[in-house]
């Protein structure tokens, strides 16, 4: 979590009939429920909220990249009057995804499992496919999407995931799937579109084993990486690279670039994990050491940080904690916006206090939904928020339930708010993130005896293997290219 405001979406962003419309990569008729104005203008109204919700990763050398890359590639595409943007998102999440008009991210977690420019131009050509083939618009038109509320799909209940008007079309949009033949189109496309710039394109291929990889070794990760929000079948990586094949024989077996050591020299030095100085969870206690507070989180309690909001929900999914940034000079002025934004009516008075030296105050309010069987207003959600006051910055901790079950809630989200307090432990304060570090070998050896000469611990070694997108007992020569982690 950074010290950034959520990014609410007005109406605007709301579908209209448009008829029938022409694929650009097909050429068919196609009902479509969004015109391509419309698209254009839900791509700009999405990405700030995406913006906001994931931050950007601050590197102008691979940012220059992927706009250099992409700028190239999306001149070659079906749709090259787009103007695409291109962002790398500061999150360890392994992922790529796009959404309409253009605006296509990565995160600097795939980008750190990338192990050459054919890999990344690959997975860039195949976002760029889904734009120019509008699966997102067809994806809309075939079904509606509903709200995503502050926990979005992550770890809320249903009924709580429609809590606020924090629902954003871009992380709507982020989270995505699409069926079997919009990704095969789009692996289609990756071959087609990284290949015309002058990239080996079954590169590709051999990344989605290094993602398959890494996908078996977390397990059960509730957090959406690139393979689920991208179906893989099993036969994928044949198929991609049979039509990479195809496509050289079709325009006179051309040599085409891979670039392995000039993409790992461009990431020598990213992020790499989490970063501790967006906040990190250690022992039960969320820690911020850029903003200087910390507090404790519920045992047993699912969490997930981002640049804009920390999030805590119960494993049963019916309790859940939000902490945001909160506008306004005051704690009275921050809780009447919050209380604006996210619809809420105050169901007792809210009294001032104090919380371990900050200023405070304390409201407990209802969202007020319409039943949808008889019409009536009733509460939706009950909420016990606190407003925490640390000099000019205010923070908002928010603790949501459904009324029959806010009863049983209600300490749990007093006793973690009565637990914020200033973080003054300097082992906390000046934790530093791992980055990617590119080691030349002097001696050949397989990547096992390559990785423990260089510090890599044997816990750790599958892990760095799967980010080298190589097998332990592979032989690697002497003035190769590697990638260790170190702080």
């Amino acid at each position: 979590m950074k010290q950034r405001f959520p990014v609410a979406l007005g109406a605007a962003a709301l579908l209209w009939v448009a008829g029938c419309a022409t694929n650009p990569v097909t050429g068919k008729k196609e009902v479509m429920l969004v015109s391509e104005g419309q698209e254009l203008a839900m791509g700009q109204q999405s990405d700030p909220a995406v913006t906001a919700q994931m931050g950007l990763y601050d590197d102008k050398k691979i940012q220059a990249f992927i706009n250099e890359k992409g700028k190239k590639m999306g001149a070659v595409s079906h749709r090259p009057n787009i103007e695409y943007q291109f962002r790398v998102v500061d999150s360890p999440i392994i992922n790529a995804f796009a959404i309409p008009g253009g605006y296509v991210y990565f995160t600097r977690g795939i980008m750190a499992h990338f192990n050459n420019e054919a890999q990344f131009a690959g997975v860039l050509g195949h976002e760029i496919g889904h734009v120019t083939a509008r699966h997102s618009a067809k994806q809309q038109t075939n079904s509606i999407i509903g709200q995503v509320g502050l926990m979005g799909a992550m770890i809320a209940s249903p009924r709580l995931a429609q809590f606020g008007e924090q629902a954003m079309q871009g992380m709507q949009l982020l989270f995505l799937k699409f069926g079997r033949d919009d990704e095969r189109q789009s692996d289609e496309l990756g071959v087609q579109y990284s290949s015309k710039i002058g990239y080996d394109a079954s590169q590709m291929a051999d990344f989605f084993q290094t993602l398959a990889r890494q996908q078996q070794q977390s397990k059960a990760e509730a957090i959406p990486d690139f393979l689920s929000t991208h179906p893989n079948p099993e036969d994928r990586y044949n198929t991609v690279h049979q039509l990479a094949d195809q496509w050289k024989q079709a325009n006179g077996n051309p040599k085409l670039a891979v670039n392995r050591d000039q993409y790992l020299r461009l990431i020598d030095g990213l992020v790499y994990g989490e970063d501790p100085k967006q906040g990190f969870v250690e022992n039960s206690v969320f820690y911020h050491p850029e903003l200087k507070f910390r507090f404790p989180i519920p045992a047993g309690w699912k969490s997930q940080n981002s640049p804009s909001q920390f999030q805590m929900a119960d494993p049963a999914g019916k309790g859940l904690l939000i902490l945001l940034p909160a506008p306004g000079a005051t704690p009275e002025e921050a809780a009447q916006a919050v209380a604006k934004q996210l619809s809420l009516q105050a169901s007792e008075a809210p009294r001032r206090t104090a919380i371990n030296g900050f200023p405070a105050l304390v409201f407990v309010a209802d969202q007020v939904q319409q039943d949808p069987q008889t019409g009536q207003q009733v509460a939706g959600v009950r909420v016990l928020g606190h407003i925490i006051q640390d000099g000019k910055s205010l923070y908002a901790l928010l603790g949501v339930a459904a009324p029959a079950d806010f009863p049983a809630y209600a300490p749990q989200f007093s006793s973690v708010a009565e637990g914020f307090q200033r973080l003054t432990d300097p082992d906390k304060l000046n934790r530093q993130p791992e980055r990617i570090r590119i080691v030349k070998l002097k001696l050949r050896s397989n990547l096992r005896q390559a990785l423990t000469t260089n510090g890599m611990t044997e816990k750790r070694l599958e892990e760095l293997a799967i980010l080298n997108g190589m097998q332990l007992n592979e032989q690697v020569n002497a003035g190769s290219l590697i990638k260790v982690v170190g702080k």
